[in-house]
Order: structure tokens, then C-alpha cells, then sequence
């Protein structure tokens, strides 16, 4: 029979001689064309070779070759994109060590709430790190086989990935969590819900990775697990997202509703724009916070919408860790204000060396304290006295 064949465009499956395959157009030229449900056939024939795609991808897949946005285009399209959320991640990173490191080198920051932040940041780094790590490892080689392309690396690379996002979706969740309690009860012990949202924060992904790779070894072990899922193997990933998305949206909106009537309750008689900019100010610090962007597309089919969900979920969602650290760490004033403490400590030590280190060479070969030596000679040596007398007396 024929065996798997990678055309560039589509993985065909092993086929017996004689046998028809059916396949679907790739997805690209759905969001190209905004065709759905085109089928392309090729035939295994006797000599064990493939024959042609029929109909061809320009006809079967509805796509028109004096088109203006050509597959060429796309490409150089996808590739500017990946420079894009390349950058992203990578200011993302950045920023994201800095706030930790800022976090962890000062004991003022050592609290519940900023230990929370500090978790969130890793699901943040561990995001980005995993989308380099799928890139270099998938789709590094543009010569590379994706039917036959099945090894060990990938697939950790693949389930790597989805870990990550896992875990940062339930780290958003439950920043969504502590501040919803914050807001409710005035009179907490924050170190009792601490290890609660550790364990929750990197203990439900993990539970959740290990029945995903376990249900795909056994039901959909094929390819580099990035393959199209079926319906249990999509929605063990799926389905704790939307649930984390779907919650931290409902305490999004009561937090807004809180905050709206403390406001209220603060500045009555005050001024109303005051009031909507204060408000607006804190919504607009909370959605990346909490992630409320993902609710957009959460509840629509994964074709809905390509290229929006690309510039959202890639293009915005990769400086989301830099919009985060921005936000959280080096606007904070308090963090400002140590910072600044800090400079000038450490200025003012400088300081202190360089005036301890020149002025003792200073005092040691100073004109003024020749002067100083030869005074104190003076007044202790009587000869000098007299010396100094006969000398005067001689001059008159």
C-alpha cells in the first residue's frame, strides 16, 4: 500500500492499493476563503504511489488563484504574527523575573498577596517558555514531516504546553478568588488560604495533565498530540479552562459591582466624572489581571473567528505578563518607594566609600597639613623659638 505522505499542506493516512482517501481542507484556507466542510481524495494506486490531490486545493477548497491574498501572502502573514507574540512573550519574561526578583529581594513584599502575584508570574513564564520550547521543537524545520513526526520530545513539548495554559488560567482564577475575599471579609487570616491556593493553583493542573496524557496514550495516540482532538481529549483541556474563564468573569462583574458602590459610598456629593474615572481606572487593571479578555471567544467553535482570536489570544494574551508585571509590581507605588529607598542607600554607601577612601589620602598629603606639622613643631620646639628670634633681631 501507500504509505503516510506529507504534501506540504495536508498529512495523508496509510492507505491500502486502491483505496480512496478523504481529508479536509486544511484550516488556513477556511480562514482564507471562509469555506467550510471542502473534502480533498487522493487514490493508492497499484504502483504504490499517491496520485494527485482531486479535485486540486485551489478548486476543492474554494480558493481562487488570481486572489489577491495568496497562500505566499498568508505566510508571510503568519510569520510577521509569529515575530509578534515572539516579542511579546519575550518582554513578557523579562519583565515578569525583574518583578520577582523585586518581590523576593525585599522583606516588605513578603505578604499573601504578593506571593499570590509571584505564582501567577511563574504560570506566566512557564506560558511563554513552553510556546518557545512547541515552536523549536515543531516548527523549527519547515522541511520536517508532520505525518511521520512522532517522538517523545514533541509530545512532551505538546502536553508542556498545555500545562502551562492550564496553569495560568487557574492562577488568574484565583487572584479572581483572593480578591473577591478581600473585598467580602473585612477580618482574614491570610495565611490559612495560602497553601489552599497553592495546592489549587498548580496541584488542579496537574491532575488534570496527567488524565489528558493518559486518555490521549490510550484513545489518540497519534502524531505530536497537536493533531485535531476528539471529543473526550478536547474537553478534559477544555473544559477546566472555560469553567476558570466562565468564574473568574462572574466574580469580575460582582468585583465591578463592589467597587461601584464603595465608590458610591465614599464620594457622595462628590464629583461624578471623579467617581467614573476612579472606576474605569480599576476595571481596566482587573481585566488583565483576571483574564476577562478570554471570555470573548471561550464559548464559540475553534474556527470562529481565526484571525481576531489570533490577534487576542496571541497577539494581545503574549504581553499580557508584561501588561501584569507593569501593573502589579513596578507601578505599585509602594514598590516605587522602596525602590527609591533602596538607590539611595546605596548611593549615599557609595557615597560614603569614596569619602572615606579619598579622604585619607587627602589628609595625608594635604599642603594644610605641612602647615599644620610645622606649627606644632614650632610651639613644642624651643630651639626653633630662639632661632626664630635671633633671626628676626638681625633683620633689624
Amino acid at each position: 500500500g501507500c504509505a503516510r505522505d506529507w504534501d506540504g499542506l495536508t498529512c495523508w493516512p496509510r492507505a491500502t492499493f486502491g483505496e480512496v482517501v478523504k481529508v479536509p481542507c486544511p484550516r488556513f484556507f477556511e480562514e482564507i476563503t471562509h469555506i467550510h466542510g471542502s473534502f480533498l481524495q487522493r487514490n493508492c494506486t497499484q504502483d504504490a504511489y499517491w496520485s494527485e490531490p482531486f479535485p486540486p486545493y485551489t478548486i476543492a477548497c474554494g480558493f481562487d488563484e488570481g486572489s489577491s491574498k495568496d497562500p505566499e501572502d498568508q505566510k508571510s502573514y503568519y510569520s510577521a504574527f509569529w515575530r509578534v507574540y515572539t516579542a511579546g512573550y519575550a518582554a513578557s519574561v523579562t519583565s515578569l523575573i525583574t518583578a520577582l526578583i523585586v518581590f523576593a529581594a525585599f522583606r516588605k513584599f513578603h505578604c499573601t498577596r504578593n506571593y499570590i502575584h509571584m505564582h501567577l508570574f511563574v504560570s506566566f513564564i512557564l506560558r511563554a517558555i513552553a510556546v518557545f520550547t512547541k515552536d523549536a521543537v515543531l516548527f523549527a524545520d519547515e522541511n520536517m514531516d508532520h505525518c511521520l513526526m512522532s517522538t517523545v520530545a514533541c509530545k512532551a513539548a505538546v502536553a508542556f504546553f498545555q500545562f502551562s495554559i492550564l496553569a495560568n488560567f487557574f492562577w488568574l482564577l484565583i487572584e479572581g478568588i483572593y480578591l473577591q475575599t478581600l473585598l467580602l471579609l473585612t477580618f482574614v487570616s491570610d495565611k490559612q488560604y495560602v497553601w489552599w491556593f497553592i495546592f489549587t493553583g498548580w496541584g488542579a493542573p496537574t491532575a488534570v495533565m496527567v488524565a489528558w496524557v493518559l486518555t490521549r496514550i490510550h484513545q489518540q495516540n497519534t502524531g505530536c498530540w497537536d493533531d485535531e482532538e476528539n471529543g473526550v481529549v478536547l474537553w478534559i483541556i477544555k473544559g477546566p479552562i472555560l469553567l476558570t474563564v466562565l468564574i473568574n468573569f462572574i466574580i469580575f462583574i460582582n468585583v465591578i459591582r463592589i467597587l461601584v458602590h464603595k465608590l458610591k459610598s465614599q464620594e457622595r456629593g462628590g464629583s461624578h466624572s471623579s467617581h467614573f474615572v476612579r472606576l474605569a481606572k480599576s476595571t481596566l487593571l482587573l481585566i488583565p489581571l483576571f483574564g476577562v479578555h478570554y471570555i470573548v471567544f471561550a464559548f464559540f467553535p475553534e474556527s470562529t473567528g481565526l484571525e481576531a482570536r489570533l490577534y487576542i489570544e496571541l497577539g494581545l494574551g503574549s504581553f499580557q505578563g508584561f501588561v501584569v508585571a507593569l501593573l502589579y509590581c513596578f507601578s505599585n507605588a509602594e514598590v516605587q518607594s522602596e525602590l527609591k529607598k533602596q538607590l539611595c542607600k546605596w548611593k549615599y554607601q557609595e557615597y560614603l566609600n569614596f569619602t572615606h577612601k579619598h579622604g585619607t589620602l587627602s589628609r595625608e598629603n594635604s599642603p594644610v597639613n605641612y602647615v599644620t606639622q610645622l606649627s606644632l613643631l614650632e610651639k613644642i620646639s624651643p630651639k626653633r623659638k630662639t632661632s626664630v628670634y635671633q633671626n628676626g633681631v638681625t633683620s633689624v
